[in-house]
């Protein structure tokens, strides 16, 4: 099967070089900066699952893709989803799928509009993973797990024929059946770990033992579990109990990776994250709306990209 990974930045270059080290036949469309990186450098990860150094791996820039791949794989930020779409579409064919591992759901809108839905999979990664000034990958803990499936819920042969190239290549990988509810779990985690730790500018750890700390952290999470519910992807019982265990653990480093992309000046996916959940929130909801912590929250990156320019 071959296979486009889209990028080599953090989580593309992780599960990219993975699946060259296993053997399979990756190429990564990057841009001009980064082929010569990988050129002179190779792909370097270093790891708690172990450190890689693959030498000039196979890379491609936009203008040169002349034909279809049977698995492309999308982990860019979504506020560069429209570009990377259009840099792409030469490698979609017919049989091509798409396995897009962005944030929230608004990608898939994106993509549909562009490509044919059928050929556009559900995926979500749990991964913490960065990429330092000299292009490392840096992989922070150890989780390393990715999940895709159909949108509505059909073990495919095609599922089932990535799954197999994908599977014993370094991750965890797991073919779906309920992949648009593991993504709505996802972006639930997401919304409420990004928007307490940017708002409060501190790990998870730090707030759950101030006053009050707990309470909005678990009143975040309220807020973005009901917003699910509306769309009939209520977080299940299993992940609501661990999520908010992880919530209240005083001595928790965990934070999100935007409080990172803060930090660092970077942008942001604050309309990606916070503010589409927002417009997915039920009319009958609107009343409230500016008393919510969700909208406080995207009040506040919203300052933040507005003083970034």
């Amino acid at each position: 099967m071959r296979i486009l990974v889209i990028g080599a930045g953090a989580v593309g270059g992780y599960f990219g070089a993975r699946l060259l080290e296993a053997g399979r036949d990756v190429t990564f469309l990057v841009r001009p900066r980064r082929a010569a990186q990988l050129a002179e450098h190779g792909i370097v990860v270093k790891s708690p699952r172990g450190d890689l150094t693959l030498p000039r791996p196979a890379t491609l820039l936009a203008a040169e893709l002349d034909r279809p791949y049977e698995l492309i794989v999308l982990s860019c930020k979504a506020f560069d989803l429209a570009g990377a779409m259009e840099s792409f579409a030469p490698a979609v064919g017919p049989g091509t799928r798409i396995l897009p591992l962005l944030n929230g759901l608004q990608h898939l809108e994106m993509l549909d509009a562009r490509f044919a839905r059928p050929q556009v999979l559900g995926g979500k990664c749990a991964i913490s993973v960065t990429l330092d000034e000299a292009g490392t990958i840096v992989h922070l803990q150890p989780a390393h797990s990715l999940s895709f499936g159909e949108r509505d819920g059909d073990l495919s042969a095609s599922v089932q024929a990535i799954h197999s190239e994908l599977a014993d290549a370094g991750f965890d990988v797991v073919a779906s059946v309920q992949i648009v509810q593991e993504m709505w779990e996802k972006w639930v985690l997401i919304a409420t770990l990004a928007g307490a730790t940017c708002l409060m500018r501190g790990p998870v750890g730090t707030i759950a033992s101030v006053p009050g700390g707990q309470t909005l952290l678990l009143q975040l999470l309220a807020e973005c579990c009901a917003i699910a519910d509306a769309h009939g992807h209520g977080p299940r019982v299993p992940f609501l109990a661990q999520v908010r265990s992880m919530l209240t653990q005083q001595d928790s480093p965990l934070t999100a990776s935007m409080l990172r992309d803060i930090q660092g000046h970077y942008r942001i996916e604050a309309d990606h994250i916070i503010g589409d959940l927002l417009r997915r929130r039920p009319a009958d909801r609107s009343r409230t709306a500016e008393h919510s912590l969700l909208q406080t929250v995207y009040c506040h990156l919203k300052v933040y990209e507005a003083r970034l320019g």
